[in-house]
């Protein structure tokens, strides 16, 4: 199976839209996501996501399911050294590296000050609950940290993919990432999503990673022993449809200015 975690384009946070810049963005990922062997879209309930997806969905025909769970995953708390009331991420490096809970896959939401708001916790849990529903509507089910493939079983495979390997087997690792879904969401969303199919704490991913406006991340389940699925990151913040087409890449959501090249 595939998955494929789209942010949204440059954003007009004002108007929970997209910038002029934003559309050019969507239009540019459209292009890219029409050749994509696509077999169901999805979207969070806010307006810019809806809007990234749009051309993406006019140039494929298709139709989309908007998830009200993959939202942003916004929940505020009170930062103890800036004093700013916002995202319950973005904090100074020396303070969040400096709690060992936040390097844990499920202690993080205890971690100050995480644990002063609980909706929080509630909703990473309810995310990553909604997910599995979703991927056992594929024939994917959660067990641990990993996931069974449902009625059917792979054949074992020991070594990784090589440039000598015949047709029929390549054959069959294509087959293996099939389903492939799309869903636009946001930089946080995509962070815990992510850190749910990677098993990485989340605290980690939105302090470590900048996913840029329209980005592509893609999520590749691999499926070599027995019933066995477990997900592997092939790309994170790929901006390949900007560059190819001479549209700089926002830095929204970075400190840094975005590398164009």
């Amino acid at each position: 199976m595939r998955i494929i975690l789209v942010r949204h384009g440059e954003p007009d946070y004002a108007h929970d839209s997209l910038t002029e810049k934003g559309w050019r963005e969507a239009r540019l990922l459209g292009e890219r996501v029409a050749k994509w062997n696509v077999k169901d879209f999805y979207c969070s309930p806010y307006g810019r996501a809806k809007d990234t997806a749009k051309p993406s969905l006019e140039l494929t025909g298709k139709d989309i399911t908007v998830l009200p769970w993959v939202k942003e995953f916004d929940y505020a708390t009170t930062d103890p050294i800036t004093g700013r009331f916002h995202l319950s991420w973005d904090y100074t490096p020396e303070f969040w590296t400096s709690q060992d809970k936040n390097f844990t896959l499920d202690d993080w939401v205890n971690a100050e000050p995480m644990c002063q708001n609980r909706e929080i916790a509630d909703n990473y849990k309810n995310v990553c609950d909604e997910l599995d529903k979703l991927l056992l509507k594929y024939g994917y089910k959660r067990d641990g940290k990993i996931y069974r493939t449902v009625g059917r079983k792979q054949e074992n495979v020991i070594r990784t993919v090589g440039p000598d390997d015949t047709e029929e087997a390549m054959a069959l690792t294509d087959e293996s990432c099939q389903p492939t879904i799309v869903i636009f969401c946001h930089l946080g969303a995509c962070c815990v999503l992510m850190s749910h199919l990677l098993n990485i704490p989340f605290m980690t991913l939105p302090h470590g990673l900048f996913l840029p406006p329209s980005s592509v991340n893609i999520l590749t389940t691999e499926e070599r022993w027995e019933d066995e699925a477990s997900f592997r990151a092939q790309a994170i913040g790929d901006c390949t449809h900007l560059l190819m087409a001479g549209e700089p890449i926002s830095s929204a959501g970075a400190y840094s200015k975005a590398f164009q090249k």
